[in-house]
């Protein structure tokens, strides 16, 4: 097992997380969610539209195993600040710099838990006149969930619980770990 820098545990501004989902795991559900992509968008150009600052690793993970024609591009939105929990309140930081007219769109996610910031974002794709939008999320928190918005790729359905790693921050810390880990 080459998981030598896989830790059970890590120390984040004195709270304590414990390994979760390892680097292979997370890759495996990856190269699955990229077969289902390439197959349902085979002879299409899908645009790739990445939430960040989040979503960075899984985007860049998913698209090396992406075989159809794409196009990337990135939104930045605002809404945890440096608490664990959502503020509710979304503003947009980073707009899109291409025209979705007409275009397919896979916007990603690294992980949903209200959802609300995945309705916020289809809404304003959508507002673009695409012809399809498709929501891919590493993470779904359906206990968390407080609009019906539609996932359409999955990686790992998740209890309620707060997680790091893997491109997902405590007070912007920690995204560059591999793995996933839950707080204690």
């Amino acid at each position: 097992m080459s998981d030598h820098h896989m830790k059970k545990s890590v120390s984040i501004n004195n709270d304590i997380f414990e390994f979760y989902l390892s680097e292979k795991k997370i890759q495996t559900k990856i190269r699955q969610m990229a077969r289902q992509i390439n197959k349902e968008y085979r002879g299409k150009a899908p645009v790739f539209i990445g939430v960040l600052n989040g979503s960075f690793v899984f985007m860049a993970d998913l698209l090396r195993y992406i075989t159809v024609d794409c196009e990337v591009d990135f939104l930045k939105l605002s809404s945890y600040g440096h608490t664990k929990i959502s503020s509710g309140k979304i503003r947009l930081l980073e707009d899109l710099n291409c025209d979705l007219k007409g275009r397919d769109i896979i916007v990603v996610e690294d992980i949903v838990d209200s959802g609300l910031s995945a309705d916020f974002i289809i809404r304003l794709v959508r507002a673009h006149k695409p012809r399809s939008v498709k929501v891919a999320s590493l993470l779904l928190k359906e206990a968390a969930l407080k609009s019906n918005v539609k996932i359409d790729y999955i990686g790992f359905r998740i209890p309620h619980i707060f997680v790091i790693g893997y491109g997902l921050d405590y007070a912007q810390k920690a995204r560059n770990l591999r793995d996933i880990y839950q707080l204690k």
